[in-house]
């Protein structure tokens, strides 16, 4: 994660120029004459005083000739108020983007240890901007408006950009404490056939086993519990062009809806663009890569000549049927009833949402 403590930083600095001029009194020495011993114009001296000009090495070495105070020193000074005026810069310029913080839920960040608890709203800038890696607002701008992000699902919520931001880089650095091999294709299809499998059995070890097997194929699988704003069931981009990553939220508590986003979003992995950022719960999209994706996890999850003779038998109102079919199938029955209900022959309501299993994810 990110760094929560720093060295103590002194909110001044002493400017060369002060001290040189207080060395020249010292020593009855004027600007003029001092000038003319270091071979400098009088402006140039001027210039340092004034702070208007830089203390180099060249003028170190010259200040340590003519007044005896080591060249060292007078490039520290001039080195920790060159650094002390950036500061102040910075701490200005992030006041004034105080705005772009507010859109971040800053107070879950630093209850997740995220970023460190700061009050001024500069500090909350430079806090944000560590959290993403960036040194400015434009960087960070850039870094999201250069993927294509694209949503499905739940219309009817709206996310924040800003929050939905914060829970990939949360994600993003989730995938960066785990060891992964190389990404392997063939190695992540057969672990997929191994994770299906695993819907069967009990959470939260079965996703524990899941990431395992993932990690062996090249493919971070992590779960971060979804943020204020951020309405999403999962994610998948690649972090580079050999570490894919699929996140899960957890988002709707269920076992069905957990395996389906695993599967829709590896169908991103395998099959879409690696340029692309593929987000899970925005809007309600049956088009493209997001239409492509819900086929193939559906279809990877119960293949669809099955499915037809399962619908033919006309009994998929009944827990039995469901359960015994599940069981052929090898998967879990809530995968079956959350099937149902998204092709419309099952009330979202029904009592056989029994069958699922409730799952809290973080």
């Amino acid at each position: 994660m990110v760094p929560t403590s720093y060295p103590f930083q002194p909110d001044y600095a002493v400017p060369p120029g002060w001290v040189l001029e207080e060395r020249l009194e010292a020593n009855g020495i004027s600007q003029a004459e001092f000038a003319r011993r270091c071979g400098r114009s009088p402006k140039f001296i001027s210039d340092i005083i004034a702070g208007k000009a830089p203390v180099e090495a060249k003028t170190a070495l010259q200040f340590e000739k003519v007044l005896g105070v080591s060249a060292n020193i007078w490039l520290g000074i001039e080195k920790r108020y060159r650094l002390h005026l950036m500061r102040q810069a910075e701490a200005r310029e992030a006041e004034e983007s105080a705005e772009w913080a507010r859109g971040f839920p800053v107070s879950e960040l630093v209850k997740r240890g995220a970023l460190r608890q700061v009050s001024s709203a500069g500090e909350k800038v430079t806090e944000l901007l560590t959290f993403f890696g960036v040194a400015s607002i434009e960087a960070w701008t850039v870094k999201n408006e250069t993927v294509v992000v694209a949503y499905r699902h739940s219309p009817s919520f709206e996310s924040n950009s800003f929050a939905l931001a914060a829970w990939l880089r949360l994600a993003e650095l989730e995938a960066g404490e785990q060891t992964l091999k190389d990404y392997d294709r063939t190695a992540f299809m057969e672990a997929l056939k191994q994770v299906r499998q695993l819907t069967r059995t009990e959470m939260p070890q079965a996703l524990v086993e899941a990431r395992h097997l993932c990690s062996e194929a090249g493919v971070a699988l992590v779960w971060v519990k979804q943020l204020p704003k951020a309405r999403l069931s999962g994610a998948a981009r690649w972090l580079s062009p050999r570490k894919p990553l699929i996140a899960l939220s957890g988002r709707h508590g269920s076992d069905d809806q957990i395996w389906f986003s695993l599967f829709h979003e590896a169908a991103h992995v395998l099959l879409h663009s690696k340029k692309s950022v593929y987000v899970d719960g925005e809007t309600n999209d049956d088009s493209g890569d997001e239409a492509e994706a819900n086929e193939w996890a559906a279809n990877f999850l119960i293949p669809q000549p099955a499915w037809q003779r399962f619908l033919a038998a006309d009994a998929y109102d009944s827990e039995d049927s469901i359960s015994k079919f599940a069981a052929e199938q090898e998967i879990a029955p809530g995968i079956v009833i959350g099937r149902l209900q998204h092709e419309g022959l099952l009330s979202w309501r029904s009592r056989l949402n029994r069958l699922k299993v409730k799952v809290r994810l973080g």
